[in-house]
């Protein structure tokens, strides 16, 4: 790190009521410099991320940027003075074009043709200067994955961004691309831009970083060059104790066909699926992977009973699946959908409420029209110790909660129904036994430890004869846990073999529709 740090943060204290979410921390970012910001769901990251964006205002402590005091409370100081941040959720227009996209808010909507021809020159200049190729006409909708990360990060140099924040900058780039963006950040660490970078990968950020931070319970209890720091020292600094590698436990044995689909075919919406036949099987993990909007989010619709095959059949448990999330609920399915926020839970909505609203009214939590809340809040406080969830009490409402544990009171409610004793391993003949689970990006936004419990529930709920769906964006995840593992590209399964037969650069490959492409090459060649 260089003398003068390009930013500081001195003694942050940040409370809500009787949570102290941020106590008396102190952090410096050189120039040039890329620093790994750590911890568990709820260790303050981004608390301490909105005060410095001025989202939050400081109980104490202060902030300066190359030298100058930040004012509190105001972001367009943090951007007048130099940040950027690259949300993992990206915010883009998507009916826009890139040079609109990076451009909104810097110009009035109606500009001289000369300005909108230097602001493109400008945004080529930066592309190059970078390695970020970009057409600046194309249509945000058009682009990957990958393409869309590159225009959130030109929106933040083309605004003049010396300290870059990264929130989980990989989670949806294949491996390849998840290089390619390196590639990028050395360039940009080359041209002294300074970089925080926030992941729970922590292979990647023993790679990208110079130095390590770590949070925990919100305070700062580690800093260190990443040259000396292993993965499992990350991780036990996190967690607050050893969290030990799990080898891979593959199945003991597929069982009979709990859902079946063939040539299935789902037009509405924009993610779509085409001409998908697969079996999910009791006691086997059906990995899917692939770059998100290639149909993954039309599967995991299809079988939680929010949308219907315009062709083909889906049969569940013998019989057609009905288009009913209600029914198919009552049937033994578990859903852990991919938008927390606009799906998973109501954010005004108590805890108590949010956890037990697919079951309401069964007698576990309702009589004769009246809902049992005592016995619902007990429910409710019992899934939120065994799946860690922190942060509230049952009766809060559910935006207080952080990202991670919305998504782990989700998970609970899944695989927690409480006729069969607040566990997913039931036993198979019970009349509530979870025969199907859709988990769709489970572990998103969950730290190391979170991330290990989680599995070991799939995979419990697995080895008790449950058919396990899981949709992940995380590579190391579907060959973690996967049985199986397919590859959905534009809508279709274009790959699908046992788990032991792939490897990490074929998945790659794969999710970026190399392989389909050069098999169709030779099938045309041949013909």
């Amino acid at each position: 790190m260089s003398a003068e740090p390009v930013l500081q943060l001195e003694g942050i204290t940040k409370r809500f009521g009787a949570l102290l979410a941020n106590d008396n921390i102190s952090l410096a970012l050189g120039r040039g410099e890329v620093l790994a910001l750590l911890g568990e769901n709820g260790a303050g990251k981004s608390t301490l991320m909105s005060i410095l964006f001025g989202h939050y205002t400081a109980n104490a402590g202060r902030i300066s940027v190359f030298g100058k005091p930040l004012p509190a409370g105001q972001p367009q100081a943090a951007l007048a003075a130099g940040i950027g941040m690259v949300h993992q959720h990206f915010t883009l227009a998507d009916n826009l074009s890139v040079l609109d996209n990076v451009v909104i808010g810097t110009e009035p909507l109606w500009w001289p043709f000369t300005r909108r021809a230097a602001a493109r020159q400008r945004l080529l200049d930066t592309a190059e200067r970078f390695g970020l190729a970009v057409l600046p006409d194309a249509r945000v909708a058009d682009l990957s994955v990958g393409e869309r990360q590159r225009v959130e990060i030109l929106k933040a140099l083309y605004r003049g961004a010396k300290v870059l924040i990264l929130d989980e900058p990989t989670a949806v780039l294949t491996p390849q691309e998840s290089e390619a963006l390196f590639e990028v950040l050395g360039r940009m660490v080359a041209e002294g831009l300074s970089i925080i970078f926030i992941s729970h990968k922590l292979a990647e950020v023993l790679r990208v970083s110079h130095r390590v931070a770590v949070l925990r319970g919100g305070r700062l209890v580690a800093q260190a060059a990443s040259a000396s720091c292993s993965q499992s020292q990350l991780a036990q600094w996190m967690v607050g104790q050893a969290v030990p590698p799990r080898p891979r436990q593959p199945s003991a044995g597929a069982g009979e066909v709990v859902c079946q689909l063939k040539d299935v075919h789902v037009e509405q919406g924009r993610d779509r699926l085409h001409g998908v036949s697969m079996d999910l099987r009791a006691r086997e993990i059906l990995a899917i992977a692939g770059v998100s909007g290639n149909g993954q989010l039309a599967l995991a619709d299809l079988l939680c009973g929010l949308r219907s095959a315009r062709h083909g059949s889906v049969q569940y448990l013998g019989q057609p699946l009905p288009a009913s999330p209600q029914r198919l609920v009552d049937q033994g399915v578990a859903r852990i959908p991919e938008d927390r926020h606009a799906v998973g839970l109501v954010g005004d909505l108590p805890l108590w409420e949010n956890a037990c609203s697919e079951r309401m009214r069964r007698p576990a939590f309702s009589r004769w029209g009246w809902v049992r809340r005592g016995a619902a809040a007990q429910y409710t406080e019992e899934v939120m110790r065994r799946f860690d969830v922190r942060g509230a009490g049952p009766r809060s409402a559910a935006r207080a909660l952080s990202g991670g544990n919305m998504q782990k009171l989700i998970l609970g409610r899944a695989l927690s129904p409480p006729e069969t004793g607040h566990t997913a391993n039931s036993p198979a003949n019970s009349g509530h036994a979870i025969r199907l689970i859709v988990a769709h990006q489970p572990t998103w936004g969950l730290d190391v430890g979170a991330v290990a419990y989680v599995h070991q529930q799939l995979l419990a709920a697995r080895d008790a004869g449950a058919a396990v769906l899981l949709i992940s964006d995380d590579l190391d995840e579907v060959m973690a846990l996967g049985d199986q593992i397919a590859v959905m590209f534009q809508g279709r399964v274009a790959a699908q073999q046992a788990a032991d037969h792939w490897s990490r650069e074929a998945l790659g490959l794969a999710m970026a529709g190399i392989g389909q492409q050069q098999s169709s090459a030779e099938e045309s060649h041949a013909a």
